[in-house]
């Protein structure tokens, strides 16, 4: 064979070697994405069944509480209204919590950028996860419903 042509097949030998090297990180990769979002769908899927369990019991119990007469019906009626209340105070709790969450990870990117560039305004980007959480604050203690 001419020298060109020993010379491309060794290329071509040296690609498939390179190949063959990240052939058992790909096939880990692959198995190991598979199994996660495998995992995923078992865990939501469970996590699901089991909330709709609840729902099913807690009506269930609702019902057989208001079919009786006197403090009976009463009793599940404060009970639901003591539900949704604290339903709402759950959610209020939780955009509290995700507002300065929110609001930490805006500030620690700020400095975190400033620290790294510190000849461009690019620590500004920061300010968007911060004013998101600062809207979230804002919501949770002034705009949300209270009951």
């Amino acid at each position: 064979m001419s020298h060109r042509m020993q010379r491309k097949n060794r290329i071509e030998v040296d690609d498939m070697n390179n190949m063959n090297q990240f052939l058992p990180v790909f096939l880990f990769l692959s198995v190991a994405s598979i199994a996660l979002f495998s995992f995923i769908a078992v865990a939501v899927w469970s996590q699901e069944r089991r909330r709709e369990r609840e729902a099913y019991y807690r009506s269930e119990t609702l019902k057989k509480l208001a079919d009786t007469q006197g403090a009976g019906s009463s009793s599940a009626i404060d009970f639901l209204r003591e539900e949704e209340k604290s339903a709402a105070r759950r959610l209020r709790e939780g955009q509290k919590l995700g507002g300065l969450i929110t609001v930490a990870a805006g500030i620690g990117m700020m400095v975190f950028i400033k620290s790294v560039d510190r000849g461009n305004p690019a620590y500004l980007v920061g300010l968007i996860p911060l004013l998101i959480g600062a809207a979230l604050l804002a919501y949770a203690y002034f705009l949300a419903p209270n009951r």
